[in-house]
């Protein structure tokens, strides 16, 4: 497996800085002037390549949409590998997370902008809102492709009273690394396709055999690993485990800050801790805020801190007109399942002894696999959950298609499956009908095969096949 290697820092600013400041009294015009140097030290832009690259799915869409447009956002949770993947594209770096660099774009946008080298990857601008506008402004003067990348780790219509990219900047989402490019199988069909192939089995088997087939201590262990980077390719469980709890701890204490909202501690550390615990749960705010003692409005107000910063998918209820007392709540998932024992302050061992969290976290795991192939598909899916009012039937995942088309997904942690466990998948086919395109239930054993009409079981590794 190829080693992951962190982006070099830029040089430090820490002399710069001070000069800087000494130049704010001065007019703008008679500060550049006086500062001439310390601009091009601190908008020196980072060129060195990227070396020991690990191939994104995004890459090739990235590219393609860069070279149309003239500035693109990637957007995504911290540490998900963002500003490398951006680097690679386009090595030119503005560093705004540098505190002389970050100063300089919010004093004087539009002159920090245009004293930079296009194109320019500007790193993290949430450090500088006041980007976006000089972007904006200087897009309106020129629609010339190829012009600015930016990374953020928190979505611009939380920081900024209002929102001035649309139209002007497109965003790309990039999320923590999938099996398939961990695996660097880069170059397969995509798992959001193939469910639409007319044998659907053949589609989806793969090559394992009983003895190569991963098996559900397998597909945990690597639900846990997750898809962080530095956490995926760390040298020993330990450091993996330091790192994610080290990461948790920074969004409570630090991230979240940079939403512009403070919550409490202490609750918020308690929210975190109940997301951890229902991560693939389908459960009112009511219920959520009386297990930690806060109000409703309290919760939804942490789902949207959460979501602001990529880490919370609020994956909304399917519905239908066909189809008759279905519950509209969503169903909250973690970004990565990584996060879940960290986040609820669990142990490998408790979930892995405990049948429903570790039914959670394969279907958090499952999640997370198919998540980046929406936005690369041609057929443009959307995902959804269902579950009736009663909670009598549930399906897991719904992919829905053009002209109201769908695919139903279930999870489960056994090694065998057979036809009572897609019952929820037949219910939804008969009251569907030809809008029911297949149904998959996901097992842990190694085998594909027809469970129904239209429905078929597939192994989970099918998901990276």
């Amino acid at each position: 497996m190829p080693v992951w290697h962190p982006r070099p820092s830029l040089r430090s600013p820490t002399k710069t800085v001070a000069t800087a400041r000494n130049c704010t009294s001065k007019s703008r015009e008679t500060a550049y002037e006086s500062c001439a140097i310390l601009t091009i030290r601190l908008l020196e832009p980072y060129t060195d390549g990227v070396t020991n690259y690990n191939p994104r799915l995004i890459d090739e869409y990235l590219a393609d949409v860069f070279a149309e447009l003239p500035a693109i956002m990637i957007t995504g949770p911290r540490a998900c590998g963002k500003t490398t993947t951006a680097r690679h594209l386009v090595p030119n770096l503005v560093d705004l997370s540098l505190p002389g660099v970050a100063q300089l774009f919010n004093e004087d946008p539009d002159g920090a902008l245009a004293r930079t080298e296009e194109p320019v990857t500007l790193d993290e601008w949430q450090e500088a809102p006041p980007v976006l506008g000089a972007i904006k402004r200087a897009v309106d003067l020129s629609f010339t492709p190829s012009r600015y990348l930016l990374t953020g780790s928190v979505t611009g219509q939380v920081t900024t009273h209002s929102w001035p990219g649309t139209g002007r900047v497109v965003e790309v989402p990039l999320l923590p690394m999938t099996q398939r490019e961990l695996r660097g199988k880069l170059h397969s069909p995509l798992f959001v396709d193939r469910v639409l192939a007319d044998d659907v089995t053949s589609s989806l088997a793969t090559t394992e055999t009983l003895s190569s087939a991963p098996s559900l201590t397998h597909y945990l262990d690597l639900a846990l690993t997750g898809g962080f980077p530095q956490a995926a390719f760390a040298t020993s469980n330990r450091q993996r485990a330091l790192w994610l709890r080290g990461y948790v701890d920074l969004l409570i204490g630090r991230d979240v800050a940079a939403t512009g909202v403070a919550p409490d501690s202490g609750r918020f550390r308690s929210y975190v801790a109940a997301i951890g615990l229902n991560t693939a749960g389908v459960i009112d705010a009511s219920s959520l805020a009386d297990g930690i003692q806060v109000a409703p409005a309290t919760v939804r107000r942490y789902d949207a801190l959460l979501e602001a910063l990529y880490l919370l998918d609020l994956v909304p209820a399917w519905y239908s007109n066909r189809m008759t007392r279905l519950a509209k709540r969503p169903k909250r998932y973690l970004i990565d399942p990584s996060l879940m024992a960290p986040a609820a302050d669990l142990d490998t061992e408790t979930i892995l002894r405990d049948g429903g969290l570790y039914g959670r976290l394969l279907d958090t795991f499952v999640a997370a696999q198919i998540r980046p192939e929406l936005a690369l598909s041609a057929n443009h899916p959307r995902l959804y959950h269902l579950r009736d009012q009663d909670g009598r039937h549930e399906v897991d995942l719904v992919l829905e298609y053009s002209l109201g088309r769908v695919v139903g997904i279930e999870v489960k942690s056994a090694s065998s499956v057979g036809r009572p466990d897609a019952r929820h998948l037949e219910w939804m086919r008969d009251q569907l009908g030809d809008k029911f395109v297949a149904g998959v239930v996901l097992h842990s054993g190694p085998m594909a095969f027809m469970l129904s009409d239209r429905i078929a079981a597939a192994p989970i590794s099918t998901l990276w096949a």
